[in-house]
């Protein structure tokens, strides 16, 4: 349980607001907002960049609330919303400075970033264990599923009973085992029991809050909501690690943007390396089965590969069908040897609809080799389209936001000046991202570009502001500094098109460095065909060395 606590950035923290006001002003889709009055020293502050609030719009179905500064005790109270790409990678949502722990100051944080997200809502959330931070996800948003992370749990219980841990080295490995190797509820049930019995801890306070909060972090009785998780261990680190290295203890809040916009920096990189990766490598299949080219072709390379090791598995989980009422039938599938740890899945045929008791796809997204058993049992020869996730595929990025979330979106999305510049800018870089494929689809790109920003230009010079526009324009305001509402003034025909040329000069830097990313890529690849051949030389000389 938190204490509410205040902190004081000092005179860093005008570095910072510097900052933030020349990001608005350069890119009107950048967000932020502080808490309280015009003193940033007595409130929070956020901010988001255009690029994680279009992120948001693909990847926000999960979502992790960071606060590791608290355990770690670091300098600066820096927090981050992030999610999952499509590569399983980290992405970023939004970052914070919380200087008021307080249920009020959650609660304004988890608003106000709701808030820099068109009030889109996770299905799930993942923060620490905290009683403040659970007050405020269950008052801002109650639909959302909030699960607190295992790996801080650990930790706190390794300090709560490190007498029980010193004196008995098996407890650790015991109490980990029942909570992440239980595969159903009587089992943790069971397992958790008969651990407090041999080492005498049933009268424990801590354990017993811990038992009482088993829904939010136990993983058996959370399976059924969708958290994106890739792997079945516990991962042994924080929640996140988008800031790993970059950010930490001895970060001063002078060297934050800094690191800050190095590590933006350090994963986009990393995605544009994956999504070259996706594209033009072809994995190697393991099976003959349709289904594998299938989702090699669907998914990106990452996700692919974990399809790969479920499907492999169904060679050594055989389905048997244990009843069959004619529209639903059900099937025992469990691994050689292992009988005792089977899995059931029930399969409408006419649907193409099957459900397993492990709920992995539920939980990750990604079918299980017990449902993969059973399509192959079936002679079910490819993926049905509902258990293809588009936020896993290579396309999770080109066309609409998500179906899940279209929804969600509120009515009028497209009205506001700032909404508008979102959707176009969206379109622009998808755009960009096509045209620089190639030099010919880049000199097409090129051309039609250039027209499409003549046809602009006219029309908006044909066009007056009308007076919705001007309204609309008025009552699309951002949150600014201290809370305050400023009003907007009506964009003038001058604005409008200063606004078209920012966006034509962004749409030029992102092509530019499209160019140069690609120029490096084929740089690369003849170095490889270089010492390939090369390669092959000495492969020959040595054979007719042989021969001589």
């Amino acid at each position: 349980m938190s204490a509410t606590r205040h902190r004081i950035l000092g005179g860093g923290g005008h570095h910072v607001l510097d900052y933030l006001r020349r990001m608005q002003v350069e890119n009107p889709s950048f967000f932020y907002a502080i808490q309280g009055d015009n003193d940033h020293a007595g409130g929070n502050i956020f901010w988001v960049d255009a690029t994680a609030r279009m992120n948001y719009t693909y990847f926000g179905d999960t979502v992790i609330f960071d606060t590791t500064y608290r355990t770690n005790r670091y300098r600066v109270p820096f927090a981050s919303f992030t999610g999952i790409n499509h590569h399983g990678q980290p992405v970023l949502f939004g970052c914070a400075l919380i200087l008021n722990e307080s249920e009020s100051s959650f609660v304004w944080l988890f608003q106000t970033w709701l808030h820099a997200m068109s009030d889109r809502r996770p299905i799930s959330i993942t923060t620490d264990p905290d009683r403040l931070i659970q007050m405020a996800v269950t008052q801002v948003i109650p639909e959302t599923r909030l699960r607190f992370n295992r790996w801080s749990i650990f930790k706190e219980t390794q300090e709560k009973l490190a007498h029980i841990y010193q004196s008995n080295p098996m407890f650790e490995i015991e109490f980990k085992k029942c909570v992440n190797e239980s595969e159903t509820i009587n089992e943790f049930e069971s397992s958790w029991v008969s651990l407090l019995e041999r080492y005498f801890v049933m009268d424990n306070e801590w354990l017993q809050s811990m038992y009482n909060a088993q829904q939010q972090w136990v993983p058996v009785y959370m399976r059924n909501t969708f958290f994106g998780d890739l792997s079945r261990t516990e991962r042994n680190g924080g929640l996140n690690s988008f800031f790993e290295g970059f950010v930490s203890a001895s970060t001063t809040i002078q060297m934050l943007i800094k690191q800050y916009e190095k590590a933006i920096a350090n994963w986009h990189e990393k995605e544009l390396k994956a999504d070259y990766d996706t594209t033009n490598t072809s994995p190697v299949l393991k099976t003959p089965s349709p289904m594998e080219k299938q989702a090699a072709n669907l998914y990106t390379r990452r996700i692919f590969m974990k399809f790969q090791e479920e499907l492999v598995e169904t060679l050594a989980n055989p389905a048997t069908k244990i009843d069959d009422s004619g529209t639903v039938a059900t099937y025992r599938v469990a691994k050689f040897g292992e009988e005792h740890k089977a899995h059931t899945v029930s399969f409408t045929s006419f649907e193409m609809k099957a459900n397993c008791s492990c709920q992995m796809f539920e939980h990750s997204g990604i079918i299980c080799r017990h449902i993969l058993a059973v399509f192959r049992a079936k002679n079910v020869l490819t993926l049905p389209s509902q258990y293809v996730l588009k936020r896993w595929t290579r396309n999770a990025k080109i066309g609409d936001v998500q179906d899940e979330h279209a929804s969600e979106l509120p009515n009028n999305s497209r009205e506001s000046l700032t909404d508008r510049y979102n959707i176009l800018r969206q379109e622009a870089i998808k755009y960009v991202e096509e045209g620089a494929k190639s030099i010919h689809v880049y000199n097409v790109a090129m051309d039609a570009l250039q027209e499409a920003l003549k046809k602009v230009t006219s029309a908006k010079n044909q066009s007056p502001i009308s007076a919705e526009d001007g309204a609309l324009s008025n009552g699309n305001q951002e949150l600014h500094a201290a809370g305050n509402t400023e009003t907007m003034a009506c964009q003038s025909a001058d604005e409008k098109e200063k606004k078209i040329h920012e966006l034509s000069t962004e749409l030029e830097s992102i092509n530019r460095r499209c160019e140069v990313y690609r120029a490096n890529l084929l740089a690369v690849l003849r170095d490889m065909e270089e010492q390939k051949l090369k390669l092959s030389v000495k492969v020959q000389n040595a054979r007719l060395n042989l021969r001589e």
